[in-house]
């Protein structure tokens, strides 16, 4: 990790959480990271477990059982401690500091009372469905639909989602679907909940990376939501997922950039050891030209990161800067990640080393939450940049 004097936006209080946070995730969840991996999803008493000791939703006010703690440091110190100490599979912060803040900021206080106790005690599984087979990045893209019943008391849902998050789990989805064929844009956000008729889980998807994060293909073959489970307008989830994906990407930002962190830690301490031609590793020019660059970027994007994290806090972190922050963090993490893998040499592509399976767990940062490509889409047309329109 950086010197502690490079993040100055960490306070007493903070530390001593991060102390407990390293402790719980220690003892209680990198024990069983390695059978997580092989059975392809992490127990749900790893949820219950963590929401007992308040780290799930730490956000959450008290009057639906959080700690009411709207500090965002406090989910980075989350994010930061599962990934050095556990895995980077492990999706707490999706539930918590993505999925969640759908139900919290575009629903109404009945549908509050009624999701987030049990999303903040663990009970229930939080996911989000956008993607499509057809449509990833692009969300006007998406053909899932969704039109009023007869008697106008809810909604019927019918499409599918692919390469879903906490997909084979989930107790409670927030589904992305198109409520209007005359506008693009016109799409709604629909709670469904587990055992909704019409509501069937596909296949667990086999991935190059991420063993322990169930990954799953959704159907929603007339679904029908009551009304009561659509958050806000059904015409402006796309204005709303617009604001929301800013944090999304800060968060995704914060855990590659703690990935990143952990793989330059670790290999800090393989060179040193390691022996080639009668000297460590790290004693030969090269290693140390590459940590050293590797450690100056690190040092500079942790700042960075830290201080949208403050943005964030004070409600100023828009669109561009949640796009800058995750494609930094998330090129970074490929970078360090590869160059860290060539210094631990053919150990590196061994799976008993962990930096192997850090190689595959991080290649699919830059495509989700929106692909590097698309950071760098946002980014230039909020510079007043835009292509030609067809």
């Amino acid at each position: 990790m950086p010197a502690a004097s490079l993040r100055l936006h960490f306070e007493p209080d903070h530390e001593e959480f991060r102390t407990g946070v390293r402790r719980f995730f220690q003892q209680e969840i990198a024990p069983h990271v390695e059978r997580w991996r092989e059975q392809g999803h992490v127990d749900r008493s790893a949820f219950t477990q963590a929401g007992a000791l308040g780290y799930l939703l730490t956000w959450a006010g008290e009057q639906y059982g959080g700690a009411g703690i709207d500090d965002l440091r406090y989910e980075q110190i989350l994010v930061e401690e599962c990934v050095r100490h556990a895995d980077v599979g492990i999706y707490f912060n999706l539930h918590s500091t993505v999925v969640a803040p759908y139900i919290a900021e575009i629903g109404n206080e009945e549908q509050r009372q009624r999701f987030l106790p049990k999303a903040i005690s663990g009970e229930h599984i939080l996911a989000i469905a956008m993607t499509e087979p057809g449509a990833g990045s692009d969300l006007a893209g998406m053909r899932t639909q969704a039109k009023p019943t007869a008697d106008g008391s809810g909604w019927v849902l019918n499409g599918a989602k692919t390469y879903i998050s906490n997909g084979t789990q989930a107790d409670v989805v927030v589904v992305a679907a198109r409520t209007s064929t005359e506008s693009k844009h016109a799409i709604g956000l629909f709670v469904v909940e587990a055992g909704m008729p019409g509501f069937t889980r596909g296949r667990k998807l086999k991935k190059m990376g991420l063993p322990a994060q169930d990954t799953a293909e959704l159907f929603f073959d007339h679904v029908v939501v009551p009304a009561a489970n659509v958050l806000g307008d059904p015409t402006q989830g796309f204005a709303h997922m617009a604001r929301l994906l800013a944090k999304e990407r800060l968060s995704l930002a914060m855990t590659s950039l703690a990935h990143a962190q952990t793989a330059f830690d670790l290999t800090l301490d393989y060179i040193k050891e390691r022996q080639a031609f009668g000297q460590a590793i790290g004693a030969f020019q090269n290693s140390r030209f590459v940590m050293a660059g590797l450690r100056a970027e690190l040092d500079a994007t942790q700042c960075f990161v830290d201080q949208c994290v403050l943005l964030a806090n004070a409600g100023r972190l828009d669109a561009d800067t949640g796009a800058k922050a995750k494609l930094l963090a998330t090129d970074l993490e490929g970078k360090v990640i590869d160059a860290c893998l060539q210094l631990h040499g053919g150990a590196g592509y061994m799976d008993e080393y962990r930096i192997s399976r850090m190689y595959t767990d991080a290649r699919v940062s830059r495509i989700f939450a929106g692909s590097n490509e698309i950071m760098k889409e946002i980014i230039g047309r909020g510079l007043g940049l835009y292509g030609r329109r067809r």
